[in-house]
């Protein structure tokens, strides 16, 4: 596809918005303009809501206030942080203070930037260990004034790592795992998916036909009654598309009329055929299926520290286990094996060998950790899974835009397996019949009506039964979408299920797969002249491949075509005259095209502008890229640039990211809130010391203060960060979003030596009387949250045993949210998806 072609249907996107039924294009000027100023606003943004490290500043009327990076107790439902921060805080004209606070919170999330927005804050409780109680309500006025309400952004890494030690892993759902048909090929060679018969559809001003309902460019000579397959360069030809194929340098003269633009001037720069190459083998399957093709006799590499070896000139993840004798490979997140490449194939993943959880995570084969249940990489991807994406919409916008149409003008209805409703089944839009009422699952929100013909209302409440759809029903996916409204909006909100990932339990831990595992076909309608063609969701023939940066699945690889497969990216309706195919990359929030595509899983043509997240339809209403809040607007000066931001309650705010660093401090990371109300520090030597606002400095608790290692992997110093640079010392970047490396440009020497009694914390001499300034204590000696209770000596083992979990889950989390923030910078999201518009390449860059 030509440049042309690409920015045609990039504009088409937006049009759509207004009417699906038609399709739009405006002139070259106006694509010119929109294109940039997206991509201006997309920069923008994307720039001030990142995670640019901890602590962080804020400073008002004189106090200034330093806070540290939370530690999550729990992320209700994804949606509802609880935490506990540690902090400093220095009154104007004042000394400064340590405390503890425990926090409560909203959450939005930008799956874009991987970022969760804090709203409606509140602080549930204070502690200043040691603090003269007098002075505590003023403290704790001061605190509450001066940090910030909403809008700080703060790494989902950073969330999850911290949860991990915590979060229960959740019930996996009843999916089919019987292996699909798996061909295997040495030899060059393609799989041909034509989901049922052939779906023939017409070309403009020629008597060749299209195969619509196909992953490969295929064409149909009715003159001759011949087949015409296109693979890269080469040419095939048969009679039957089931049937053998032959290479052939002769074309219809059919093909030398096809139209510019719609997706054939790829195929028309293959006419006249090249006479240079070798035809492939064509595998063919009238359902999705899978394809193992190896270059050649297997090359085996051994990974070392396991029975396991792995063939390395195949795109697909194929290992042999020596241990058992048996082969395994990874197909849309589900394992499967058998004794010969060849098959037949049995589903795996409840008996996988505990050799793959100890594939080294710089393996080569690494990626498919995330598959691996128990393993750190697919808790990871479960949990990650389930975190939603948030839209809060005007109810009033949200109904005008809905519009419903079905195919012979009359709803028909199919029963949903198990339970007593129904769904449409003429029509690309997932509608449930829920006793006398329709309710309609619209780009991620819930519609209902009295009528299957509208009008269509946001739905205050969603049944109970619509969440009993079973996953053998092909409108399963709408059960990952909720919502809650007021008397003006509606808060929707969908998790990865919406769009196809699926977790399922296993014996030892869950993971994340993609597609339930059951068929089901697609649907046709012949009641006109040409015939209607939708897709429905599928598992396999698409070649998926975990991201663990997305979150999602992408599906495209060079063997199953340059369009993914026919499941995303082929469908026709002649009420607009045009079909769509695609090179597709699936997300977790949604996906990237090449082309204009379909989207089985919500119903929606979209086009590239904006990718096809679950909220695509409503633009800038939605949650999306950084805009969580209704109305958002950026002013820059020379001082740097303020976000100002409107809640759909009508909150205000504004947050301010200075230059040089912004709100980040660049100073040592290395200070914890005890679940005691204590305020603790870890030196390089892995013993905590516990701060005293009594005498002003840190106390080492004896050996009640010692740790051990924190374990997977962790080095010796937990709170030295990433890099290293000798006892005691840590690298800190002066420019925290840059990628991790070697010291150099741009980084400082952090040290890690306790500050003297006598100096404030980051090493500043403190004001007072010879810096031994004392209060008047104690007296707060309570935990935190809970006031009744005794606080007891700092440094108990329960206390430090916690502290530990939660130096290496801050650790954890900030090389998670510096190496997604590499993959953002480096172009993340271009994983392949078929490699572009003609197919060529694979995900992880192995040929």
């Amino acid at each position: 596809m030509n440049n042309l072609t690409f920015k045609f249907m990039k504009n088409a996107f937006l049009l759509i918005a207004v009417c699906l039924s038609t399709i739009l294009f405006s002139c070259k000027k106006d694509k010119d303009q929109l294109n940039t100023e997206t991509e201006k606003s997309d920069t923008t943004s994307a720039g001030l809501i990142a995670d640019n490290g901890w602590p962080r500043e804020a400073e008002k009327n004189g106090t200034k206030l330093v806070y540290y990076q939370p530690q999550v107790d729990d992320w209700k439902d994804f949606k509802e942080l609880t935490a506990r921060v540690a902090f400093s805080l220095t009154p104007k004209d004042g000394k400064q203070v340590l405390g503890v606070a425990s926090l409560k919170a909203e959450t939005l999330v930008d799956k874009d930037n991987r970022s969760a927005f804090i709203k409606n804050l509140q602080v549930t409780d204070i502690r200043f260990p040691a603090l003269d109680e007098k002075k505590v309500p003023e403290m704790e006025k001061l605190f509450k004034e001066t940090l910030p309400q909403s809008g700080d952004p703060i790494s989902v890494d950073r969330i999850l790592a911290d949860l991990s030690h915590t979060k229960s892993p959740p019930k996996g759902i009843a999916v089919k795992n019987d292996p699909p048909t798996i061909f295997y090929s040495t030899n060059p060679a393609i799989l041909l998916i034509v989901q049922g018969e052939p779906v023939l559809v017409p070309i403009d001003k020629s008597d060749m036909q299209f195969v619509v309902n196909t992953n490969w460019d295929v064409f149909y000579d009715k003159t001759g009654k011949d087949y015409y397959l296109l693979v890269d360069n080469i040419w095939l030809t048969s009679k039957d598309i089931a049937g053998k194929w032959t290479k052939t340098t002769k074309l219809p003269v059919g093909l030398n009329n096809l139209p510019s633009g719609q997706n054939y001037d790829e195929v028309k720069k293959m006419i006249p055929p090249p006479s240079s190459g070798t035809a492939p083998e064509v595998f063919y399957s009238n359902k999705p299926a899978e394809l193992i093709a190896v270059n050649g006799s297997p090359k085996f590499v051994k990974i070392d520290g396991t029975k396991l070896i792995y063939i390395d000139n195949t795109e697909n993840d194929v290992f042999a286990n020596e241990g058992d004798g048996q082969y395994y490979v990874l197909l849309s997140g589900r394992w499967f094996k058998s004794k010969a490449l060849t098959g037949p194939w049995s589903y795996a993943g409840n008996n996988l060998p505990a050799d793959f959880a100890k594939i080294p995570k710089d393996s080569p084969r690494a990626n498919v950790l995330s598959s691996v249940p128990g393993t750190q990489e697919a808790k990871d991807a479960v949990m990650l899974a389930q975190v939603p994406t948030t839209a809060v919409l005007k109810k009033s916008d949200a109904e005008a835009k809905v519009k419903v149409t079905y195919d012979g003008g009359t709803a028909q209805f199919k029963p949903i397996e198990g339970t007593k409703m129904q769904y449409a089944s003429n029509t690309q839009e997932k509608i449930i019949k829920v006793g006398d009422l329709y309710y309609l699952c619209f780009q991620a929100v819930w519609f209902m009506s009295t009528s299957p013909n509208g009008p269509w209302k946001t739905a205050d409440s969603v049944p109970k039964e619509i969440y009993t759809i079973p996953p053998s029903s092909p409108v399963y996916n709408v059960t990952y979408v909720t919502q809650t409204t007021t008397d003006t909006t509606v808060e929707s909100s969908s998790t990865a299920g919406y769009l196809g990932a699926f977790i399922i339990g296993a014996t030892f831990g869950a993971i994340l797969t993609y597609g339930t595992g059951w068929y089901y076909p697609p649907y046709m309608y012949y009641g006109g002249m040409y015939p209607i063609y939708r897709p429905w969701p599928y598992a396999y023939g698409g070649g998926a491949v975990y991201n663990p940066w997305t979150g999602g699945y992408a599906a495209g690889r060079r063997v199953y075509g340059p369009y993914g497969a026919a499941g995303t990216s082929a469908w026709y309706n002649p009420a607009t005259g045009r079909y769509g195919r695609s090179a597709s990359v699936q997300g977790w929030y949604g996906g990237r095209t090449a082309a204009s595509t379909y989207n089985p899983w919500t119903g929606n043509y979209a086009r590239t502008n904006q990718g096809h997240n679950a909220y695509a339809q409503w633009g800038h209403s939605a949650a999306t890229n950084g805009n969580q809040w209704a109305q958002t607007g950026h002013i820059t000066t020379r001082r740097g640039t303020a976000v100002g931001y409107e809640t759909s309650g009508g909150n205000k705010g504004v947050i301010t990211h200075r230059r040089g660093g912004g709100t980040t401090i660049h100073t040592n990371n290395n200070v914890y809130a005890g679940h005691d109300g204590h305020v603790y520090k870890k030196d390089a030597n892995g013993n905590w010391s516990h701060y005293n606002n009594g005498n002003g400095g840190w106390t080492k608790a004896g050996t009640l203060g010692a740790s051990k290692k924190a374990g997977e992997g962790i080095q010796n110093r937990p709170n030295q960060g990433p890099v290293g640079n000798g006892a005691g010392e840590r690298i800190q970047r002066d420019k925290p979003n840059q990628g991790l490396g070697a010291n150099g440009a741009g980084e400082r020497i952090q040290r890690d030596n306790l500050p003297k009694a006598n100096q404030n914390l980051g090493g500043e001499t403190r004001i007072g009387d010879g810096g031994m300034q004392r209060d008047n204590f104690p007296k707060a000696d309570q935990t935190l949250g809970q006031p009744n209770k005794p606080l007891g000596e700092a440094g108990r083992p329960d206390i430090t045993n916690d502290l530990d979990r939660s130096a290496f889950s801050r650790d954890r989390g900030e090389s998670q949210t510096r190496n997604f923030q590499n993959f953002q910078r480096e172009g993340g999201g271009r994983l392949g998806g078929g490699g572009g518009f003609r197919g060529g390449g694979g995900f992880r860059g192995r040929r």
